[in-house]
């Protein structure tokens, strides 16, 4: 429920109903001119419309009638072709924002944009239509397709990880987004965005290596915004491809992530930038802080040689528990093939405490970095992490308010605990709000805006368990106008069989290769663009790996040399992208020298190779069943099944086997259906609410029900309407039929049959019996006897 301040709750304790509204087009008031008004809340769902559950997703409508104002009518102020100064008020897209309430005060009772508008002419009315948030939901669903999940057999990502993505794309957040996503030719760009909700995948950057899944979970309780990686292990591990492979010397680097040492398996945690270097040896940057030593350290040298760390004690970090956000910048920008790293901390703490030193030059040898391209970017923690970045370009450390990301965002989104884990994200097609919505099925969850716009994900927990308490009392002898009672078999589920497509062999084979055909130049300080045909169904391509004349890289490279023959190999001169766009796979390659430079073998031939994985096999259908024989349930209404949809969107056992046995304990037994109940209006009832129904005036009703659909609406007389939706909590208890014999169900009429004795008196003989011609069911049922 909403909270109202003391003015409404007195109002509505005191059975007030003299109503209030106000309404905003484009951040205009127009009250005085609403004519009437209307918003309807709902959701909608493939279940049995009478089972203890409910899914799916709920746009809210709102549609006003608008009269004209200054002497000139509505039509001529809105209709379709009004002069746009004044028109544009109504206009499809336009903000409208709603409230309503009691008394003298309002709540938000809706927000969303104009989805259309109709006037007719000789009238003073122009009727509007507008949507909540679903409508910034309608652009083109995409989710990154990687290839880890089932290469390692570990969970990748989950289907609370995808409804926050398709959110992000859309602009709706739940934590900071990534800082540069776009990409914009010499402008910095994020590499790598992990925001760890419920999942490692990323729409920037690929997952590499991810952890067992008996060394995580996921939770929300001490998440630093919304959802976090928490580990149960020491050192829980897992990095990601960077979307472009920037070369050292040459880039600087800001690696960031938000922690809370208060939660985890220890207190440490580290972020490694590693670097491919010739012959095949990897260099690291790093950045290590422990908050139970309370030291920070930050190092470069060569991974498992020669290394060198600075650090830093501050006590602080020992203090204060809580929410930390950790950032380390690299600036390995020099003009030679080697580079002496600058490194730079800043950790912000949960009271506003900045904890940094100054740049700090490594001049030690140990430290120095030879030419390599950015490989991974690796995570080792003990602590819970959310939105895990990286970001390249960057001329300096950002500042402190361009660090937190203070106000580039607004937190617009709540997900709930992440459920259904996914070893590979599934296609999908059609626009975001209709992928949530199919996700929103599949999972058995439900997703909606609120009143204030923020959007609201809800798994099918919220029926697990059969509420207790209620949000608000509803009874017959004050705010029940009218209210009907139905039970019916159809809501009834005592067999509920979920299917799964399972993983069962893990492991990758190659998918599509594409082999160039010519040898292409990159020019001097310039960039080349390639794009090449890639079908929807292939997984991602991470940027080739660039080989030098000692090693040759498994699965997609590219060669550099100084001329078109490929005489010299070159290493670390060229950042290279991968990007998805409209069907291709685009690749860019950003020369870093000041010489033409060419993608050609030792021998001439032309060296960019990429491989797309598929995976080992594809995924198993099998079924969980939730059904336990001999229960009162079958007894007395029979065995009545439901199976559910077979959806790429489940992929494991346990999974199914926990949304079956929830639809099982919901469907049990039928729960009375309770209809369109007409009460006295209150603003503060939201969908989801828990409701105490009590009817003293003839259907001695008194249980609690969800409320799955409100209708809330005000005529030109002032008078406001709400009709409630609601699903029942609980059934009436098993049936006793107590002083009852039901009848069987089935009362065949009753046949006489004959006895050896009357068939052989009849007939004596076997001549006899076969020359009256009679059948064996005729003489059997003593028809002729």
């Amino acid at each position: 429920m909403q909270q109202a301040d003391d003015s409404t709750e007195a109002a509505l304790a005191a059975g007030e109903r003299t109503t209030a509204h106000t309404t905003r087009l484009g951040g205009r008031d127009v009250s005085a001119q609403v004519q009437s008004w209307q918003v309807e809340r709902s959701y909608s769902t493939d279940l049995p419309a009478a089972m203890r559950a409910f899914s799916g997703s709920s746009a809210a409508q709102l549609q006003v009638q608008l009269s004209g104002t200054g002497g000139a009518p509505a039509p001529e102020l809105y209709a379709p072709w009004a002069p746009r100064g004044t028109g544009d008020i109504a206009r499809p897209g336009q903000s409208v924002v709603h409230r309503g309430g009691v008394g003298t005060t309002t709540l938000p009772a809706f927000r969303g944009t104009v989805r259309s508008r109709s006037a007719q002419a000789g009238t003073d009315t122009v009727q509007l239509t507008a949507l909540d948030g679903a409508e910034r939901l309608r652009g083109p669903a995409l989710l990154p397709k990687p290839y880890a999940g089932f290469r390692l057999g570990r969970p990748v990502a989950s289907a609370t990880w995808c409804v926050d993505e398709l959110l992000r794309q859309a602009g709706i957040h739940s934590a900071p987004p990534p800082r540069y996503p776009e990409f914009v030719a010499g402008q910095p760009l994020s590499l790598v965005h992990a925001s760890l909700h419920g999942g490692f995948a990323t729409p920037y950057g690929q997952p590499e290596a991810l952890p067992a899944p008996a060394e995580y979970t996921w939770t929300r309780d001490g998440a630093p915004h919304e959802m976090a990686l928490l580990p149960l292990a020491t050192g829980v591990t897992a990095s990601w491809f960077p979307r472009s492979r920037v070369t050292v010397p040459g880039s600087r680097l800001l690696a960031e992530a938000w922690v809370n040492c208060a939660v985890g398996s220890d207190d440490t945690f580290r972020m490694e930038l590693v670097l491919d270097r010739t012959g095949g040896t990897t260099g690291t940057l790093t950045l290590n802080v422990d908050f139970a030593t309370g030291r920070v350290q930050m190092g470069s040298g060569t991974t498992g040689g020669e290394f060198l760390n600075v650090f830093m004690d501050w006590p602080a970090l020992q203090a204060l528990k809580g929410v930390w956000h950790v950032g380390a910048y690299f600036d390995c920008v020099s003009t030679g093939n080697t580079v002496y790293p600058t490194v730079q901390p800043r950790l912000t703490g949960p009271d506003g405490t900045v904890l940094e030193w100054a740049p700090y030059l490594i001049t030690h040898a140990y430290g120095v970095q030879p030419v390599a391209e950015l490989r991974e970017l690796k995570l080792i923690t003990g602590v819970a992490v959310e939105g895990v970045q990286l970001t390249s370009g960057l001329s300096a450390f950002p500042s402190a308010s361009v660090f937190a990301q203070t106000g580039t965002w607004t937190k617009g989104a709540e997900l709930d605990d992440a459920i259904l884990p996914l070893h590979a994200v599934p296609r999908v097609s059609g626009s975001q709000w209709e992928v949530i919505g199919q996700i929103a099925k599949a999972a058995m969850s439900t997703a909606e805006f609120d009143e204030r716009g923020v959007f609201r994900w809800r798994n099918y927990t919220r029926f697990r368990r059969t509420p207790t308490e209620a949000d608000l009392s509803l009874t017959s002898v004050r705010e029940i106008a009218s209210l009907t009672l139905t039970e019916e078999i159809d809501a009834c589920r005592n067999y509920v069989v979920q299917p799964a497509k399972v993983f069962e062999n893990f492991g990758v084979d190659p998918g599509t290769t594409y082999t160039d055909t010519a040898v292409r130049s990159v020019p001097a300080n310039g960039t080349l663009t390639v794009s090449y045909v890639m079908a929807e169904e292939e997984f991602d391509v991470g940027p080739p790996a660039t080989d030098d004349d000692s090693v040759t890289t498994e699965g997609s490279q590219v060669r550099f040399a100084t001329t078109a023959a490929g005489t010299t190999a070159v290493k670390g001169a060229v950042d290279v992208l991968t990007r998805r766009e409209d069907g291709y796979l685009v690749v860019r390659f950003t020369n870093r020298t000041a010489q033409t430079l060419y993608t050609a073998k030792k021998d001439g031939t032309p060296s960019v190779y990429l491989m797309t994985l598929k995976p080992k096999a594809d995924p198993v259908e099998r079924s969980a069943t939730a059904y336990t024989a001999g229960t009162a349930s079958e007894k007395y209404y029979g065995r009545q099944e439901h199976t559910g949809e077979t959806t790429d969107w489940i992929q494991d056992l346990a999974s199914a086997k926990a949304i079956a046995d929830a639809l099982y304990n919901a469907g049990l037994y039928p729960v009375p259906v309770i209809g369109d109940v007409e009460v006295l209006y209150d603003p503060r009832i939201q969908l989801g609410d828990v409701v105490q129904l009590t009817d003293t005036s003839g259907t001695l009703l008194n249980t609690l029900a969800w409320v799955v659909g409100i209708s809330t609406s005000e005529s030109a007389d002032g008078g406001v309407r709400q009709t409630l939706t609601l699903r029942g909590t609980r059934t009436n208890g098993t049936p006793a039929d107590s002083g009852l014999s039901p009848d069987a169900a089935a009362d065949p009429a009753a046949v006489t049959l004959s006895l050896y004795s009357a068939v052989a008196s009849a007939f004596p003989t076997l001549s006899a019996l076969s020359a009256s011609g009679f059948t064996w069911g005729e003489i059997k049922e003593s028809a002729y006897v």
